[in-house]
């Protein structure tokens, strides 16, 4: 990985802040043209909006951790994150799928050979093509080592099999990061990734999926049938890629975490606005002590899922992974807990102006739901974090 990020880190805070909201006013600008006026067509169009997505890549947002030298804005983990932030404010599912393809590039950019930079880097950077990281199957979610998709070494590559379900942007992606198995039985020491062209003989995308909610994430699968991998499409061999996955896992579990934290700001900003407006029996409605301490008690679940979600960012992004993994487990599973009570106390604020689909709202609660199984489901992380008790937790 380039070390970009890092000296940016070190760059003075004046700098950062400057960086970050030069950033910061060309995204929200960006959000308010393209994003809000569509997220609803988006929605009960059920598609992943390319042309936005290529509008997107036009102000680099496909690229913002992608090193300079390859056509990126060479950006840190924190600038990943504002945009995360201020285009779920409207549409998480166009958020993530962005996020995704941007994620596929810098991996391009970072373990990729020149050819696989020169044939597909540039593409992606222009939103010409969307990226995917394909690691769930029909049969094998969280429990990511039972993978059952397989690669056989044969003369001059690999042979693809299997089948994977679950993808995001498998609707309509063609460069996709998959995982697949080399040593059947052998869990995740056999694990290897490969760079696969989706347009390439051997690749059959299936259907997408069709969701309740977040339809612009473009979730679905496909099948891979005797797929060629040549050897330089092997990524990362036989266990070095199972520990990359589960490395990159606490950067995408704490931006999951931003995502609902910024819904339900945005919830929180829009009932607020509207109980302040809105008079019953001659005062407004947040003069009536029930709605008011509702939506207080909001206000002080999303402070502390931000909180957490700010302390996993901060050890992510100051290069400290391992440190970070388990306070990105405490990030997402407070932050996906909280998020859909909280949006739906604010679209009870708003009584039934909450269900219009003029408002995020109803489009909040659905990706809330979401966000509770991308990226290990909120039971994996009360896995994560029973397994430190003892050492975390214990009595002195």
């Amino acid at each position: 990985m380039s070390q970009r990020p890092s000296i940016l880190i070190q760059m003075t805070q004046l700098g950062l802040q400057y960086c970050h909201s030069m950033q910061t006013e060309q995204i929200t600008t960006f959000r308010r043209e393209v994003v809000d006026p569509n997220a609803a067509t988006w929605e009960r169009e059920r598609r992943v909006p390319l042309e936005a997505i290529r509008a997107a890549a036009e102000i680099g947002l496909t690229g913002l951790q992608v090193p300079t030298e390859f056509g990126g804005q060479g950006l840190a983990y924190r600038d990943k994150l504002a945009m995360i932030d201020i285009l779920s404010r409207t549409s998480m599912a166009f958020a993530f799928s962005l996020v995704n393809t941007h994620n596929v590039a810098v991996h391009i950019a970072s373990a990729g050979t020149d050819d696989h930079r020169e044939r597909f880097l540039p593409d992606l950077l222009a939103g010409k093509r969307l990226g995917s990281s394909a690691l769930t199957e029909p049969g094998a979610g969280s429990d990511f080592a039972s993978i059952s998709t397989t690669a056989t070494k044969v003369d001059g590559g690999w042979r693809l099999n299997g089948e994977k379900a679950w993808i995001t942007n498998a609707a309509v992606s063609d460069v996709l990061i998959c995982y697949a198995q080399t040593k059947p039985g052998s869990g995740g020491a056999g694990i290897a990734s490969f760079l696969v062209d989706g347009t390439a003989a051997g690749f059959e995308r299936s259907a997408p999926f069709d969701l309740y909610g977040g339809n612009a994430i473009g979730t679905g699968g496909f099948i891979l049938n005797d797929y060629l991998a040549s050897d330089e499409d092997l990524f990362a061999p036989a266990g070095e890629a199972f520990a990359y996955a589960l490395g990159s896992i606490n950067g995408a579990r704490t931006y999951v975490a931003a995502m609902c934290c910024s819904m339900v700001r945005a919830s929180l900003g829009l009932a607020v606005e509207y109980g302040a407006q809105r008079t019953t029996f001659g005062v407004p409605l947040l003069d009536h002590q029930g709605l008011a301490w509702s939506l207080a008690s909001v206000a002080n679940q999303l402070e502390a899922a931000q909180l957490l979600t700010d302390k996993a960012a901060e050890l992510i992004d100051s290069g400290e992974n391992k440190a970070a993994m388990l306070p990105a487990a405490h990030a997402k599973k407070f932050a996906t807990e909280m998020a859909e009570p909280s949006i739906s106390a604010c679209i009870q604020a708003m009584g039934a102006e909450g269900l219009r689909d003029i408002h995020p709202l109803g489009r909040h609660l659905a990706a809330a739901r979401i966000a509770n199984y991308v990226d290990g489901s909120t039971e994996i992380q009360n896995e994560r974090i029973a397994r430190t008790l003892i050492q975390t937790y214990q009595a002195p």
